[in-house]
């Protein structure tokens, strides 16, 4: 994990140092002055990133650290599409191809996706499936509406005004039950007591209940402290644990794979009535062979944030087995979401934020 790490920090520090070097090519300022404030500019917004990672557990004004944070993580992918753009226009000029002002057509070109991926964020999808079992119920025959988001990373990133929107988008629904498949929280719960959350999480409804499973977030931003403030809240957290709902569907929370102690599917099942419906939260979709095995109904997870941007889908497409949407497997059905939010950068590039409803039956 570490070596990737390293890799990453170089790949993108290389990125920014070719990116700045293309800069004074084009720019050919003359001012001594000028070229030394373009240049710190620059070096404070490339560096900006491992400033906010490193002072995400520190109390300060919303306005500072919002600003920090989106400075930081949107500069990630500035660096990635505009070398990726700089690059193409370098090995055009190889073939003899070459274009005049190729830095500033970069530039626009980079912008231009950047804007287009902020609007794909903020205009998140809703997607419907009918999920059928032909199982018992105790009380009703009819099928119940379900709300499944996941990945929204409260935080300095997400912070209350997109929570309050989100609430509404999902009370709207009137859902008679809401799953969270993990990574609720960002990088540190700091923000979350700062813009006091609490106050629109609790304004959820959905009579059969809220509940979740924890994330690799989670587990990032201190896990102790994320289950502290999971339970000052309505929701009910489900880590490696089963409750039945008042119909009888079972529903199973598996705890991430952050914990390497975490029971296993088959023990998890040991005191499941298979004549009854049967739903799993998993956060990381993993292992889905396990679950068809197992019997069960309905799997969602999310995790993967179906990449994010392009061409990271492409990545996660190759690591996971089902990295985004709908799919059965057997009689068991699987949805892996891409997110109702997102890490990091406000971009969706090649991809879509997304809130699931099942019609289950």
């Amino acid at each position: 994990m570490l070596t990737y790490l390293l890799i990453i920090i170089t790949l993108y520090l290389a990125g920014n140092a070719y990116i700045f070097i293309r800069a004074k090519q084009a720019l050919k300022v003359k001012s001594l002055g000028v070229k030394i404030f373009l240049t710190v500019l620059f070096w404070i917004c490339a560096l900006s990133f491992f400033g906010t990672m490193l002072t995400r557990n520190l109390e300060m004004p919303v306005f500072i650290s919002h600003s920090m944070y989106t400075i930081g993580t949107s500069w990630l992918i500035f660096t990635l599409y505009m070398a990726l753009f700089l690059l193409l226009f370098d090995i055009l000029k190889l073939f003899k191809v070459v274009y005049k002002y190729r830095f500033y057509l970069s530039l626009v070109f980079t912008l231009g996706l950047l804007g287009c991926g902020v609007y794909n964020y903020h205009h998140p999808e809703t997607n419907v499936v009918s999920i059928l079992t032909n199982k018992r119920y105790e009380d009703t025959p009819q099928a119940i509406k379900i709300v499944a988001i996941s990945d929204v990373h409260l935080g300095n990133g997400t912070g209350k005004a997109a929570l309050k929107k989100y609430v509404e988008m999902i009370n709207a629904q009137h859902p008679d039950l809401i799953l969270i498949s993990g990574d609720l929280i960002d990088n540190s719960v700091v923000p979350l007591y700062t813009e006091n959350m609490a106050e629109e999480l609790a304004n959820l409804k959905a009579p059969m209940g809220i509940y979740m499973v924890l994330g690799n977030h989670e587990y990032i931003s201190g896990i102790d402290e994320s289950i502290r403030y999971i339970k000052s809240t309505q929701i009910q957290l489900l880590r490696d644990s089963v409750v039945t709902l008042p119909n009888g569907i079972q529903l199973i929370g598996r705890d991430d794979r952050h914990n390497r102690k975490r029971h296993s599917l088959q023990e998890l099942m040991v005191n499941i009535d298979k004549s009854k419906p049967i739903i799993l939260l998993d956060h990381q979709p993993f292992d889905l062979e396990k679950t068809e095995a197992a019997g069960i109904d309905l799997q969602f997870s999310g995790h993967t944030h179906h990449g994010q941007i392009w061409p990271i889908n492409w990545v996660t497409d190759y690591i996971f087995e089902q990295s985004h949407g709908y799919r059965q497997w057997g009689n068991s059905h699987v949805y892996v979401s891409s997110g109702l939010s997102l890490w990091g950068p406000p971009f969706r590039i090649g991809t879509h934020s997304e809130m699931v409803i099942f019609n289950f039956q």
